[in-house]
């Protein structure tokens, strides 16, 4: 299967995610937070970085959860931005 390339505001809208994510993380490890989400550490550092734009609705869940944020703000911080 190959996949579509992202365009850069896709790009944007996932750093825009990783950026929320790691501020929400604050001083807890990289590995405990993915721990309680049930993800590696290796994807959430991924996803902290850009490297992962686009990652599973699951997962993204999984780490809002983790990190007592609400799927409505993220949805709403992360949101592509009208130009």
């Amino acid at each position: 299967m190959v996949r579509t390339p992202l365009t850069p505001e896709e790009r944007e809208r996932g750093e825009r995610l990783g950026r929320l994510l790691r501020a929400a993380r604050g001083d807890r490890s990289i590995a405990d937070v993915a721990a309680e989400a049930g993800v590696s550490a290796e994807t959430l550092r991924k996803i902290e970085t850009g490297r992962a734009p686009t990652p599973a609705f699951f997962t993204v869940a999984a780490l809002a959860g983790a990190l007592r944020l609400s799927m409505d703000e993220l949805a709403t911080r992360c949101a592509l931005v009208a130009v």
